[in-house]
């Protein structure tokens, strides 16, 4: 096991471009780097995920993966190099990890998942991707997944086309929804029996990434209930539909649990009236600029990708008991993430409803 720990401090000029997203920031990348991942294959569509996910600073992968590298491998599995060639993936891919991001924590497992061993490997994780390419693996990591309430982020890939989707029982569907049973042996062409172009497990996994990055962040709308399918060559997207199975003898019994983005969220709402005898701080969270021409009397300033990226710094006085913050900016929208992220850091906050641009109205 290659091992490290993820500082967010120490760090912000690595994550410098995440810090400054909404829904991201300085609590986000804690959220990350306090999250675990298994990631079920380190080839072609592993590679992807293992380096996005190791690259934007998950905290804690497992790399479960039974065989070695191969040179026909390199074409499609970024991950190893010619000097991998031989070695087993886990170990390849741990090093190539720790090269990219020696702050993250690596776990290896060189067998293959299984029903006998699946539950005990992703035990403990937040998120399971499966990467493999055998319907075993991916039979076995869904029904686990299932098991223990987690999301799996699962793809596939076929000469020049690709499908990804998010299985996550109670939210959505679970895999046996869909497919209920693997096909039968031979029936379905292998990646060495039917080719694949070496970008295209590139593209998917990255996909795979980026919506497993969303779910850990509690960003967006992540692909449940749909599963996204590419035409390499025709260059289209298109999304089919998908709905659980109520007979499904897996996740049948597991009750709707709609999911929720974190940044939708209510955010509690301060008055303009509430702005007579507020004590506590007032905080502008506007860019330089709007806030030269005109603030709210007594505020403090402190633009949103400052907070975000940053964190709130010492000059701002801690709030009491009983009381919370009141952030602005010019309409609403921005001080909404604003709160959002104060309340991350342990800050209660309401947003001012129609910002500045309400409160210079109600002058006249």
């Amino acid at each position: 096991m290659l091992t490290g720990v993820i500082h967010v401090a120490p760090d912000r000029a690595r994550y410098a471009r995440q810090l400054r997203l909404p829904g991201v920031g300085v609590a986000g990348q804690d959220r990350l780097a306090a999250a675990r991942v298994a990631v079920v294959g380190a080839g072609g569509l592993g590679s992807p995920v293992l380096s996005y996910l190791a690259a934007g600073g998950v905290g804690a992968l497992t790399v479960i993966d039974p065989d070695v590298v191969e040179l026909s491998n390199l074409h499609r599995q970024l991950v190893h190099d010619e000097s991998s060639v031989g070695l087993a993936k886990t170990d390849s891919a741990a090093a190539a990890l720790l090269a990219l991001n020696s702050a993250a924590t690596v776990r290896t497992h060189s067998v293959a998942i299984n029903a006998d061993n699946a539950a005990d490997l992703l035990a403990g994780h937040d998120v399971v991707v499966d990467a493999s390419d055998s319907f075993d693996a991916r039979y076995a990591t869904n029904d686990a997944a299932v098991a223990l309430g987690i999301p799996m982020m699962w793809a596939a890939i076929d000469r020049f086309a690709g499908q990804v989707g998010v299985f996550w029982a109670g939210r959505g569907p679970c895999y046996r929804c869909i497919f209920p049973a693997a096909p039968a042996p031979g029936t379905v062409a292998t990646c060495a029996e039917a080719g694949v172009l070496g970008a295209l497990p590139g593209v998917i996994g990255s996909v795979q990434a980026l919506e497993t990055l969303k779910l850990l962040l509690g960003i967006g709308q992540p692909l449940i209930g749909r599963i996204q399918c590419y035409d390499a060559l025709a260059a289209e997207w298109s999304a089919l539909p998908v709905r659980r199975d109520p007979t499904c003898p897996v996740c049948s019994d597991v009750p709707d649990t709609p999911w929720t983005p974190a940044s939708d969220a209510e955010v509690p709402l301060a008055s303009l009236t509430d702005l007579a005898g507020h004590d506590g701080v007032l905080l502008d969270v506007r860019t330089d600029a709007e806030y030269a021409e005109g603030h709210l009397p007594s505020s403090v300033h402190l633009p949103l990708d400052e907070l975000l990226a940053d964190g709130v710094p010492a000059r701002l006085p801690a709030p009491q008991d009983g009381q919370s913050w009141i952030v602005y900016c010019q309409a609403g929208t921005r001080s909404a993430i604003g709160v959002r992220a104060l309340a991350d850091m342990g800050i209660p906050a309401r947003s001012l409803d129609g910002g500045y641009a309400a409160w210079q109205a109600a002058r006249g």
